[in-house]
């Protein structure tokens, strides 16, 4: 289906949404999300008058509410205003109804999840143990996980003293990485495997895993050897520590004759079939 066209229900009605590959993230129109929450048939009223109510949500509109192509009602694709989940999450504090409710005791259970493993980082961790676990992954592949954040850590550490930026510069660095090992940027390996929002890692291989682990440990160990001052000399760091791990991936290809780098996402590399959300449970 084309991006521009896909929608997501919602109490057997639609919202639609935009996929913006630029910037990997979904859009969600917000005229669908109020008529569905707010239970209006006027939307556009509403949000008026939600806007009305809440200054500071009206005073930052244009930035939590752009316009996004999609396709109006009418067929035809028009600048339609959306919002990102982040946006859309802003939103629906300013809804007084039933519907939003949940929405709103969600966001309270995250925040306060938050908090507190802000106070006891170890939450995080036991946390994430337990998500990949309901989510069906093996007991090696979750302990290979774990060690990955603790070498990304430490490399990002590593670019933190030497001045590199977060957002834009680490991702350019990653890129510069992860294209030096596997030979794509993360983005295309990201389109390989299916993926969008997903995270990288989690749809890696133990294999993947480790040659990425590898590639930024290299990276962290040769930037304290090398000491670069300047991005592009820690761009060049990155591109050597990529390198270290692709040798690797190289030499295991030709004795096994296997791709290493799949197409292969979460949902095929799992040995056990994943959970959907009320198979979950407490127990």
């Amino acid at each position: 289906m084309d991006k521009d066209k896909s929608i997501k229900l919602f109490e057997q009605k639609t919202i639609r949404t935009h996929w913006d590959e630029e910037q990997e993230k979904w859009f969600f129109s917000i005229q669908d999300v109020v008529e569905i929450l707010a239970d209006t048939q006027n939307p556009k009223d509403y949000i008026k008058k939600m806007k009305r109510r809440d200054e500071e949500l009206s005073a930052n509109w244009g930035t939590i509410c752009p316009l996004v192509v999609m396709i109006g009602a009418d067929g035809r694709r028009r600048k339609i205003q959306a919002a990102d989940t982040q946006g859309l999450l802003r939103l629906i504090q300013s809804i007084p109804s039933k519907k939003a409710e949940p929405f709103k005791m969600w966001l309270a259970q995250v925040g306060s999840e938050r908090l507190d493993e802000t106070a006891d980082p170890e939450l995080a961790i036991e946390r994430a143990l337990e998500t990949y676990l309901k989510k069906g992954y093996s007991q090696d592949w979750i302990n290979q996980r774990l060690k990955t954040i603790e070498v990304r850590k430490a490399l990002t550490d590593e670019w933190d003293a030497h001045g590199v930026k977060q957002g834009l510069e680490y991702a350019i660095l990653t890129d510069e990485i992860t294209r030096a090992w596997s030979g794509k940027t993360t983005k295309q390996y990201k389109a390989l495997k299916g993926l969008k929002k997903e995270n990288l890692r989690d749809n890696m291989s133990n294999v993947e895993l480790i040659l990425n682990m590898l590639a930024e440990a290299s990276t962290t160990e040769i930037s304290q050897n090398e000491n670069p001052e300047t991005f592009e000399e820690n761009k060049i760091v990155a591109r050597k520590g990529g390198n270290v791990a692709k040798a690797a991936r190289v030499q295991l290809e030709e004795t096994t004759g296997k791709s290493v780098v799949t197409n292969k996402n979460a949902k095929d590399l799992q040995p056990l079939p994943l959970l959907s959300d009320d198979e979950y449970t407490d127990e």
